[in-house]
């Protein structure tokens, strides 16, 4: 019992940790795409509106996480409903853009931060934590759903069932038992 407990909770970890290590490549790029646009943005042609070139910066990087997530990262749990998978992914990061522009305006309109380096690792700060809440959304909100017709994930979800291995032995005796009811009850009695 202990053995398979172990195995469990081992292939849960694994099955995690690759999303996350995908999840997090593709975070990493996005970031780029984010904060170099921004920056760009914030030195330049929004060199007055730095919470909209942060906005502008995280809109562009969302759109690009969005494929990179779907077609790779969350592959095998990609919607069926390609439309309702992307407004739900648009209004997590909706929630995730508010989080790291509302730290930057916080930063600049309650705190009179004036200084555009500090302004824009305040977007910094935020991006962390909307990466956060994104990563558990986009798991269990947006990317939900199992697709077992890639035949590499296949057997993931076997991963998650308690005891796999030991259900379908019990589901193959009870057959047997069944069948062996049936024979027996089939056979005539003798007096």
């Amino acid at each position: 019992m202990y053995n398979a407990l172990a195995d469990r909770i081992r292939g849960l970890a694994s099955l995690f940790w690759r999303e996350v290590a995908k999840f997090g490549a593709v975070g990493g790029v996005a970031f780029v795409i984010d904060n170099g646009l921004t920056y760009y943005l914030m030195h330049g042609p929004m060199s007055d509106s730095e919470a909209k070139a942060r906005f502008v910066g995280a809109s562009i990087a969302t759109i690009f996480s969005w494929i990179a997530n779907r077609m790779w990262t969350f592959r095998h749990r990609r919607q069926a409903n390609v439309l309702r998978e992307f407004l739900m992914f648009i209004l997590i990061n909706g929630i995730g853009i508010g989080i790291s522009t509302g730290f930057t305006a916080l930063a600049k309109y309650s705190f009179n931060v004036t200084d555009k380096n500090m302004l824009f690792a305040a977007g910094i700060v935020g991006i962390l934590v909307a990466t956060v809440v994104r990563f558990f959304a986009y798991r269990f909100l947006v990317f939900n759903e199992e697709l077992d017709q890639e035949p590499e994930f296949s057997h993931d979800h076997e991963l998650i069932e308690r005891h796999h291995h030991e259900k379908a032995a019990a589901a193959a005796a009870a057959q047997r038992a069944e069948q062996l009811d049936k024979d027996t009850s089939e056979t005539p009695r003798q007096p």
